[in-house]
């Protein structure tokens, strides 16, 4: 087994950044997080692996500035397998990429039916990759020899990886769709913050009442707040189903509440006063929420037939087609058009329905060019066949 050593000040870094720089080709990039064990996404290991330069394990919190690790790869093209997860990372640790290679993205166009990166590696190259470690607590210091070979065979076959799936994109005729596609990870905006984030809570469905659900959002929010100070993850503090046990059980006192059997946790019992200020601030709390979340204005689409029936029949007239144009392409539905963009120029299209107007209304959601060319055309045609239909449909009143 290969020993593997974590680059960890300002000297190392600069060292690394310089090999680096003087590698050959595109550079492969993983990060690993402490997901459900830390509240925040930080990165907590950066791998690096360049032909001609090796493999290197970077230390963020350890190391600080990563500017030197920017300056040596920040005008390479970046290789990630599922970019959109390690993107927010790498920039909060002030590194961004000129450009990506999605190798699951790329996956997916290529209509592979396994795109994990294990699957991926042993499908394009014939090696396996284990993947013991992919839950680990990676705050962990220092950080187990095992754990970093894991890391490093991360980034240390990307690259061949790459130069098969360029190919088979280039025989599929679909360079210039993945290049996109890759383009729109990129650069996505940041998710906005949700209006109601406590709603996740697993099993909220089962509270009844805006009182009720007040109190839930309190003890959300005092979970939030203390995770965020500890910085681990809520749901190792006190799960879910504990909180919402203690909004069921609707304790009378802070004691009544200690001895609620099914809230539980790290910090159910060492932070009893917390939890019970925060139902005291919920029963009080002026502002009560309402019952049900506060929607986008578009039903799900079981209740079109009644809400809307003429968004519901253009809808039941595009879907098929969509899928038999991905399925022709030989990729995920998804990929060639989100349900989600379809389902909304479904329930809102244009005025006037042809493939131009249609085409403004998917680029206004996000549609990518590739995508508006191909399904622009198909989707108006669509709906002008189910409105002249929905005409010659005899009249059920006569």
């Amino acid at each position: 087994m290969a020993e593997y050593d974590v680059v960890a000040d300002a000297a190392g870094l600069a060292a690394a950044a310089a090999a680096l720089s003087d590698g050959t080709g595109p550079v492969a990039v993983d990060v690993e997080r402490a997901s459900g064990f830390r509240y925040s996404q930080r990165a907590y290991l950066i791998q690096v692996f360049r032909r001609d330069a090796g493999v290197y394990l970077f230390d963020p919190p350890a190391i600080g500035d990563m500017s030197a690790l920017q300056g040596a790869i920040g005008d390479l093209e970046w290789i990630l397998h599922a970019a959109s997860q390690d993107l927010p990372s790498l920039r909060e640790a002030g590194l961004e990429p000129p450009s990506v290679f999605d190798t699951e993205l790329a996956a997916r166009l290529l209509g592979h039916e396994r795109v994990g990166l294990g699957a991926v590696v042993e499908d394009t190259l014939g090696i396996t990759l284990a993947k013991a470690h992919s839950a680990a607590d990676w705050s962990t210091r220092p950080l187990p020899q095992p754990w970093l070979e894991y890391a490093a065979l991360d980034v240390l076959h990307l690259v061949d990886v790459y130069d098969v799936l360029v190919a088979e994109l280039a025989e599929q005729g679909k360079t210039e769709i993945a290049a996109q596609e890759f383009e729109a990870v990129r650069t996505k905006p940041e998710r906005p913050a949700r209006e109601e984030p406590w709603r996740r809570l697993s099993g909220l469905h089962t509270v009844r009442g805006r009182r009720s659900l007040a109190v839930a959002r309190a003890l959300w929010l005092a979970r939030e707040e203390y995770a965020k100070e500890q910085d681990t993850s809520p749901g190792r503090l006190v799960p879910d189903r504990s909180l919402i046990a203690a909004v069921l059980a609707d304790p009378a006192s802070k004691q009544e509440l200690a001895r609620v059997k099914d809230f539980t946790g790290r910090a159910s019992r060492a932070q009893l006063d917390r939890w019970w200020a925060a139902i005291e601030a919920g029963r009080a709390d002026p502002a009560l929420p309402s019952e049900r979340a506060t929607g986008d204005g578009m039903p799900p689409p079981r209740a079109w037939a009644d809400r809307n029936p003429a968004a519901d029949a253009r809808l039941k007239a595009a879907r098929p087609l969509v899928e038999q144009l991905a399925a022709d392409l030989r990729m995920p539905t998804e990929n060639v058009l989100t349900p989600d963009t379809l389902r909304r120029v479904a329930w809102a299209p244009p005025a006037e329905v042809d493939a131009a107007s249609v085409g403004e209304v998917l680029a206004a959601h996000g549609a990518r060019p590739w995508q508006i060319a191909l399904t622009a055309p198909v989707i108006a045609h669509a709906f002008v066949d189910s409105l002249h239909a929905a005409d010659d449909s005899p009249d059920e009143a006569s």
